[in-house]
């Protein structure tokens, strides 16, 4: 033989090791395991007829020595294989058993190989159908058990069936032997031929207890079967392929998940396959019929106390089980119950349940202004009997309910309802009947305002999807002015916005020029008091506007919406505009119900006391924090602040990041015609940098909820009193005391009553994002404050009620156009004149104003609306009148 190791065979793919040489030609294996190593070791030559002193436990089949295999003493090892079983997932690393070994004849090598792959075929195939038949043995175990169980017992029914056969038979046989005399032969054949018809049912009845038996022991058998399986799978096999009961109950599961009335179809399954099995085994045990016996199956169902009229062991023993069946039967149909019942409740506990009205309002998001927003919408429902209000926000119902009802107001017969859900979900916006409602309002988020004016984009988007498409109108609320335009165009004409920073800067700025003006605002914007309202009225048609001020004896006309001009509304028009048809007026009074026009009243014209003109002088402002719109506040006073003014902005932004920040909000510094601004770095909470300001110097005071903090409501007023309190602190002393003071029950040395007396000197009006920081300057009165998160709240309710009153709120927020105005009696009348406030009102008509109220020198609030027009009084130069006029 050669040992050229060219001729050697490619590698096959099993897994080889190099035992001992006699392993292949043993005849016998020993009792006892050994592993053997991978690499070959020399072994010394045994003889020919020796057993091999080691092997492993399976049994081989033996390999015959005829073939012409070389002698076996040779002294180097023979391949030996592991033996595993079939499967595996990771193979160790292979050694090519038809690779020449060194120092082996090539031929030997080969017929080697040869001999080595016969065995291992044959032990492969002896290996894998091992398991296969312990299987089925195993199973078929089982089966015989089951089957022989099931015929003792069927024996045992049969014996004692037969027994009380021959009994019937024996009785029977004495009947017929006691009426054989007095019987007649044909019916005694017509009664033998009924006892042999017996014989073909009780061969059925035996039947159908044998078939109620065998389909009672299938389902064991089945999961013994499967449990067998599933246990005697190797681990490997396992990793690789899932156990049977595992397929099994991933299965089931997957049905009873997918099919929602999968729960109570296997229960009704289970039902009837117990009233037929029971049925069938009945008639087995029993001489009534097939049909009587599946109606005594379903009573044992039903009422487990029906089987206590069996006699018979085996009625006994079949209505027993038939009626354990039915208990479980009915706990699992109670249970089913009982699950139904807790995912309805816990459902409609969640906010899960469709909202079925019509004419609602909506209102999705949750903020701080919402527990303003209901109150104006339940005091505006309330001339209705109340109303309906959704609200519709991603927070959990009984959290949203629990905070609603912590909301110290009444409700007037206003039901709120709360859901759980995302309004960019359409499933949701159709579970609160958003196609029904007829307001939609869109709170904005506490916090970044891009993110949330990109929430809100994303909102109108959604509804803007709903394919039975919008009955309301959207009131969407913006935190920044950049983004309305995209907005609009994303919604058309069915969106509404209100610009809530916008419109508290631009409020801000009117109060800080006319004091008292936060107040006259809350009154007009709130429904407590007095609205706006827009409503035709045929009879004035052919009217001028003149005349039309002094029609209505409850409200005040402010405005007409023009017809031929598309609907647009006109404020403050001229008087001798004539009303044409289909013209509307827009009006301030209580509720839309309770006014009309009257009769012309007699009311004289009288002039104004003199020509006078407002002087507008320079003013100097402070502004006190950071907002983002900050931009936008400084071109509003550059329109509205004379020549020569002076802007202060006081905040801890660095300077050069101010500029920076107001060159990317769009303001051109060198284009500032009216104020010139100085800025100073500095924290308004810090006394020391208070006091480096001229503080006594400026005419109005503006103190922002800063940029940093605004994201906590109380944390903003907090900042805002601290700096309040010090500016009015830092004011008073270097203010000189004043003795004439009288501003309620303070005395003049306490420190409010000087922080009282520098209030007179200047002007000082804070931004207040939580209602309840209202009372505490309200008390103090030493700032005129703004409410900017109820302000905005009264705005959102109004547009909600009637969309076309944003227009008018726009107009009186502009920079150009009508706004509200605050003007000295001694404009209108002389000291101790005799008026009514028609006969004033006719006055203001002379300067093109529209007054709409007064507040007298010795009140406290405005009155807007005021009744009883017709009747006279007496006025003082010192009285203020409540206008609204084009800007100045």
């Amino acid at each position: 033989m050669s040992l050229d190791s060219d001729s050697a065979v490619p590698s096959s793919s099993r897994d080889w090791y190099f035992p001992s040489p006699p392993f292949i030609h043993a005849a016998k294996s020993p009792k006892y395991h050994r592993r053997f190593p991978t690499n070959p070791r020399p072994s010394p030559p045994l003889p020919t007829d020796s057993q091999p002193p080691f092997g492993p436990a399976t049994p081989f089949r033996a390999v015959s020595s005829s073939s012409s295999a070389p002698p076996r003493t040779f002294s180097h090892d023979r391949p030996r294989r592991r033996v595993d079983f079939p499967r595996r997932r990771e193979k160790p690393p292979r050694n090519d058993v038809n690779q020449p070994v060194s120092g082996v004849p090539d031929g030997l090598s080969k017929k080697r190989s040869e001999a080595s792959a016969a065995v291992s075929g044959d032990k492969v195939i002896s290996f894998s159908g091992l398991g296969f038949k312990l299987r089925w043995k195993m199973a078929f175990t089982v089966a015989i058990l089951m089957t022989v169980l099931s015929s003792v017992v069927y024996q045992n029914f049969c014996l004692h069936s037969q027994v009380n056969e021959l009994q019937d038979y024996i009785s029977k046989l004495e009947l017929r032997l006691q009426a054989y005399n007095s019987l007649e032969s044909m019916e005694l054949i017509t009664y033998s031929g009924l006892e042999d018809d017996d014989l073909p049912n009780r061969s059925l009845k035996r039947l159908a207890l044998m078939v109620s038996l065998v389909f009672l022991s299938i389902p064991v058998v089945v999961f013994k079967y499967i449990d067998y399986v599933s246990r005697s799978r190797s681990p490997e096999s396992i990793s690789e392929e899932e156990s049977l009961n595992k397929q099994l109950a991933y299965r089931v599961d997957l049905f009873l998940s997918v099919h929602p009335y999968s729960k109570p179809l296997a229960l009704l399954v289970a039902t009837l396959l117990l009233i037929c099995l029971g049925g069938l085994a009945l008639f087995g045990v029993k001489d009534d019929s097939l049909a009587e016996c599946l109606w005594l199956s379903w009573t044992y169902v039903a009422d487990s106390g029906n089987h206590t009229d069996s006699e018979k062991i085996g009625e006994r023993l079949v209505s027993v089980s038939i009626s354990f069946g039915g208990m479980l039967i009915f706990a699992m149909m109670l249970g089913l119950v009982s699950d139904a019942i807790s995912e309805k409740f816990d459902s409609l506990r969640k906010g899960r349940s469709e909202v079925v009205e019509q004419n609602h309002t909506l209102i999705l998001g949750w903020s701080d202004k919402l527990g303003s927003l209901l109150n104006q919408i339940a005091i505006a429902n309330e001339s209705l009997g109340g109303g309906i209000v959704v609200v519709m926000a991603e927070r959990d119902k009984e959290e949203m309910e629990l905070d609603i009802g912590k909301m110290e107001f009444d409700f007037k017969g206003t039901s709120v309802i709360c859901r759980s859900g995302s309004p960019l979900i359409l499933a949701d916006l159709k579970k609160v009947s958003v196609s029904k409602a007829r307001a939609i309002i869109v709170l904005a988020e506490d916090g970044n305002a891009d993110q949330s004016d990109a929430r809100a984009l994303r909102t109108v988007l959604s509804l803007t999807g709903v394919k039975e498409g919008l009955r309301g109108h959207i009131v969407v609320e913006l935190s920044d002015l950049d983004n309305e335009v995209l907005v609009k165009l994303v919604g058309g004409d069915l969106v509404e916005t209100v610009v809530a920073h916008d419109v508290i800067g631009r409020l801000m700025i009117q109060c800080a020029r006319q004091p008292g003006l936060a107040q006259i605002w809350e009154d007009i914007l709130g429904f407590e008091n007095c609205e706006f309202y827009i409503k035709r009225w045929p009879q004035l048609d052919g009217m001028h506007f003149e005349d039309v001020l002094i029609s209505f004896p409850d409200a005040i006309p402010c405005g007409v919406k023009v017809a031929s001009l598309g609907g647009r509304i006109i404020l403050n028009p001229d008087d001798s505009y004539v009303l044409q048809e289909g013209d509307e007026v827009l009006v301030i009074a209580e509720d839309d119900d309770t006014y009309a026009p009257a009769a012309l009243p007699m009311v004289w014209r009288g002039s104004l006391p003199k020509d006078f003109v407002v002087p507008k002088s320079a003013e100097r402002i402070l502004l006190c924090g950071w907002r983002r719109d900050m931009e936008d506040m400084i071109m509003v006073l550059d329109a509205f602040l004379a020549p020569g003014s002076e802007l202060w902005m006081f905040n801890d932004v660095a300077e050069k990041e101010r500029k920076r920040k107001l060159i990317d909000g769009g303001l051109e510094i060198s284009r500032l015609v009216n104020i010139s601004l100085v800025d100073r770095e500095g924290n308004a909470v810090i006394r020391r940098h208070l006091e480096s300001l001229p503080l006594q110097s400026f005419d109005s005071i503006l103190i922002l909820a800063d940029e940093s903090v605004e994201d906590s409501a109380i944390q903003a007023d907090s900042r805002s009193l601290a700096t309040l309190l010090l500016i009015r602190d830092i004011q008073a002393k270097r203010l000189p005391m004043v003795t004439h003071v009288d501003r309620g029950s303070f005395s003049q040395s306490s420190w409010i009553g000087e922080m009282q007396q520098a209030s007179d000197k200047s002007v000082i009006i804070s931004e207040i994002l939580d209602p309840r920081t209202k009372n505490l300057l309200s008390m103090s009165k030493i700032s005129d404050y703004v409410l900017s998160n109820e302000l905005v709240s009264m705005a959102l309710a109004m547009v909600a009620e009637d969309r076309q009153i944003n227009d008018v709120l726009e107009e009186l927020f502009a920079e150009e156009g009508n706004e509200l105005q605050i003007r000295q009696g001694d404009l209108y009348l002389r000291e101790g004149e005799e008026l009514s406030f028609y006969e004033v009102l006719l006055r203001a008509r002379q300067r093109r104003e529209v007054m709409i109220g007064y507040r007298l020198a010795d009140a406290e609030r405005a009155v807007i609306n005021p009744p009883a027009k017709s009747e006279r009084r007496r006025w003082s130069v010192k009285d203020v009148f409540v206008v609204i006029a084009e800007k100045e």
